[in-house]
């Protein structure tokens, strides 16, 4: 049987009672556990801490981590927080460093096939598994399977030092940041899709709604340098899914307002021209793809991708 590659899990956690338990139950029964679990409770006032103590004892591998209050909300903050579990885990010797969102739950096997695909490829700088919210899931005929989702992102330890770490961004996208980074430093990427993880709250709303959450990924996706081209059309994608037309109107009118103001892009214009070059070559073979399938004889039978359980980046 092919030897696993080791692993440590990180997981920022800020007020994350509500679903927390959930979690910590998902990595207690792993048919394979990690070296070592850190949860780094990030200034949690609501009993998170409390949850996460019930299970230190009968888990020592398992330890709870607390960071001083603040009051700002900010993706900077995770990243802290993330940094002061990796600085308790960076001398364990594993080979893998995953990032664990507190918010989600996944199957016993989970990582024990995410660690088996993994293995041997020396190459693969950073993976993980898609995501579903609800009854939502991204078609993987439209998304990259070389973007990995942030809730559930394991990283070969010397891609994670290799690209720096995670990027104290306040304005988010830090996942995205570091798959990019990856690529650009000659990694792979990838999400296995034979794997999903359940997310249990809706990305970005857990201060505002839908509509407004919307929004604020437009103003995010111009942050990191999409492509206009490209965030239109992943604005028309995403009037496909709820909240319908509205969600996608409100997605390009963040990113569209902020390019009329000239906001910040916080990312460096090399990971820009990076990113539209990548954006534009798969628009460019997502039409050449339809108008080669549009073209068959109607008596030939081709196949496609079955839709997926759900890449966060991608249309």
């Amino acid at each position: 049987m092919q030897e696993l590659p080791t692993y440590v899990l990180i997981t920022p956690a800020r007020n994350e009672a509500q679903f927390i338990e959930g979690t910590i139950k998902c990595v207690v029964a792993q048919t394979v556990r990690p070296m070592k679990w850190v949860i780094v409770s990030d200034g949690s006032t609501d009993g998170t801490d409390e949850i996460v103590r019930k299970y230190l004892d009968t888990n020592p591998w398992m330890e709870l981590l607390r960071m001083p209050e603040r009051t700002e909300r900010h993706f900077a903050g995770k990243v802290f927080a993330f940094n002061a579990g990796y600085e308790r885990l960076r001398n364990l010797g594993s080979e893998i460093v995953g990032n664990l969102d507190a918010d989600v739950t996944f199957e016993r096997d989970h990582f024990e096939s995410l660690l088996r695909n993994a293995a041997g490829d020396e190459a693969l700088g950073v993976f993980g598994a898609p995501f579903r919210e609800g009854d939502f899931q991204y078609d993987y005929r439209f998304t990259n399977v070389e973007n990995v989702w942030g809730g559930c992102q394991l990283f070969r330890k010397e891609c994670y030092e290799d690209i720096g770490g995670y990027r104290p961004v306040k304005g988010g996208c830090i996942d995205h940041i570091a798959v990019v980074s990856a690529r650009m430093n000659g990694w792979k990427t990838k999400t296995f899709t034979d794997r999903v993880c359940l997310h249990h709250r809706t990305m970005g709303t857990a201060q505002v709604g839908p509509i407004k959450s919307k929004f604020r990924m437009g103003v995010k996706d111009y942050s990191v340098g999409n492509h206009p081209v490209w965030q239109l059309s992943r604005a028309i994608y995403q009037m496909r899914n709820r909240p319908r037309i509205l969600g996608g109107i409100a997605l390009a009118s963040g990113y569209f307002w902020s390019a009329v103001r000239r906001a910040e892009v916080r990312v460096t214009p090399g990971m820009v021209r990076f990113v539209r070059r990548e954006q534009m070559n798969r628009l460019r073979k997502l039409f050449r793809n339809r108008k080669s399938q549009e073209t068959l004889p109607t008596n030939v039978g081709h196949a496609t991708n079955t839709p997926s359980e759900t890449g966060r980046s991608g249309f």
